[in-house]
């Protein structure tokens, strides 16, 4: 997990079984997600980054961040002061 590496998630090592238990379910991405991954204008350039904001304006989901270059899509934010 990059992100556990990276020092920018801190989660149990049993984090599949702790997601299960509090009900979240895993979002796999899927072609329409891609494609419109594609449309988005190039405000944030990681692409990881992309791809959730594609795949929050798809499913109608909410984004929950620290990064404020989110604000500059049309996308649902759920914004969490540092």
């Amino acid at each position: 997990m990059g992100f556990l590496s990276l020092g920018k998630l801190i989660a149990p090592s049993n984090l599949e079984e702790a997601l299960h238990f509090s009900r979240f379910e895993v979002l796999s991405i899927t072609l329409i997600h891609g494609i419109r991954v594609a449309d988005l204008p190039m405000h944030h350039k990681d692409p990881f980054d992309r791809m959730l904001i594609s795949q929050a304006l798809v499913e109608g989901l909410t984004i929950i961040t620290v990064d404020q270059v989110f604000k500059l899509y049309d996308v649902p934010l759920f914004i969490q002061d540092k």
